[in-house]
């Protein structure tokens, strides 16, 4: 029997490019809220939170509804003769969209840890915004936002339903993971179906494992700074 491991490697490079996106957008988005006070910033953590809680096909259908042919996006690209659905970048954009929730409550929690009363001495010495962040906040919430990176991939590696309903399922461009375990059951080739399980079990059971170290390194690490 020939095993075909395109699904691993377009699964891989998913979750690697959608990790990427939601690192930079997770950060930039916890530092905001963090700084953010009033009615609105209970809305817009709800917001980014919301794919978290919702049901991946519903997640699909309302990026299906932006990034189709006659979506609000979607109508631009076409018109650029740019078609983004059934496509890999479809992937990734399913795999960002359902990661990025997990990424920035990791971050939000990591950022929330760090004493204020260390920003606030930084902002009395005159030091800038950006220098703050940059240099005393990524750093010591840096643990949280390892932890939360290594679960944006794990949750990217193992998305599903939005992926099936936006990227499809094309054998070598777009079939995932998860996509070929749900296909290889409902063929009956349960071989390939128990072999994609199990690969996908041992790099998640990895990937947690990783999580928790760092969120666990992370708390004692906050916690010493803090008392000091």
């Amino acid at each position: 029997m020939n095993f075909d491991f395109s699904p691993l490697w377009i699964s891989s490079k998913t979750a690697v490019a959608s990790t990427l996106i939601t690192f930079f957008i997770g950060i930039l988005a916890a530092w905001f809220m963090r700084n953010k006070k009033g009615k609105f910033k209970v809305f817009f953590d709800a917001l980014f939170t919301l794919p978290m809680v919702l049901p991946p096909t519903v997640l699909g259908f309302f990026l299906l509804l932006l990034f189709g042919k006659n979506g609000a996006i979607g109508s631009i690209l076409f018109s650029l003769g740019i078609k983004l659905i059934f496509s890999w970048p479809a992937t990734v954009i399913a795999a960002t969209v359902v990661a990025f929730p997990l990424m920035y409550k990791a971050t939000s929690g990591a950022f929330e840890l760090i004493d204020e009363n260390i920003l606030n001495a930084a902002r009395t010495l005159g030091v800038s915004e950006f220098r703050i962040f940059w240099t005393i906040a990524v750093p010591l919430g840096w643990p949280g936002i390892a932890a939360g990176t290594v679960l944006a991939f794990a949750r990217a590696l193992g998305e599903f339903g939005a992926t099936l309903m936006l990227a499809g399922n094309i054998p070598g461009k777009t079939q995932t993971i998860p996509i070929a375990i749900f296909f290889a059951v409902e063929g009956g080739d349960m071989t390939s179906a128990f072999c994609w399980v199990f690969i996908i079990f041992i790099i998640s059971l990895v990937v947690i494992t990783l999580s928790n170290y760092w969120a666990n390194s992370g708390s004692r690490k906050v916690n010493l700074v803090n008392k000091r």
